[in-house]
């Protein structure tokens, strides 16, 4: 089967698209790089090579990238500390993350707090921030914590403004 360059780079898009929502769908959780490498058909140093090509950054740095965005968020919203906000975007190291997130910020995460805690909207309680993202102890013991918005009701019940509604 004879493909054309344009045609084969759009593959090699498409498998490594795939791969990059892998990294941001589980970007909390642990990553083994041959296992998202895999869901691109690829070997882990040919992905590392293509996704550094298609991207501009290596996988790892997308995924440092990606995890400090989101404790960027919680620092501005949640009412949580560093440690456990490491923790919930996925480090394992708190001097890493704070490393990290000074090379990527410009500032420590205690000090990006105290910058931006009174511009957001109200703090967020850490309980429920931890509800949210499901805490460490939820996904080390496997609940299943719901979502806040989630339907908790049996199947086939309604509440209240969905029987007005008919």
């Amino acid at each position: 089967m004879v493909t054309s360059p344009d045609e084969a780079r759009l593959a090699q898009l498409r498998r490594l698209r795939l791969a990059k929502d892998v990294m941001d769908r589980d970007w909390a959780e642990p990553l083994d790089l041959d296992a998202v490498a895999a869901h691109a058909c690829y070997s882990r140093y040919h992905f590392i090579r293509a996704f550094k090509g298609a991207y501009g950054s290596t996988p790892g740095q997308y995924l440092t990238r990606r995890r400090i965005e989101r404790a960027e968020e919680l620092l501005r919203s949640a009412n949580l500390s560093v440690t456990e906000i490491c923790s919930l975007v996925g480090f394992s190291s708190l001097g890493t993350f704070s490393t990290s997130f000074k090379r990527q910020t410009g500032l420590t995460p205690s000090a990006y707090r105290d910058l931006y805690v009174g511009r957001a909207a109200a703090v967020i309680p850490g309980c429920y921030a931890m509800l949210w993202y499901g805490g460490r102890d939820a996904r080390a013991s496997g609940s299943d914590a719901r979502a806040p918005g989630s339907d908790a009701r049996a199947p086939g019940s309604k509440d209240r403004n969905s029987q007005e509604a008919e």
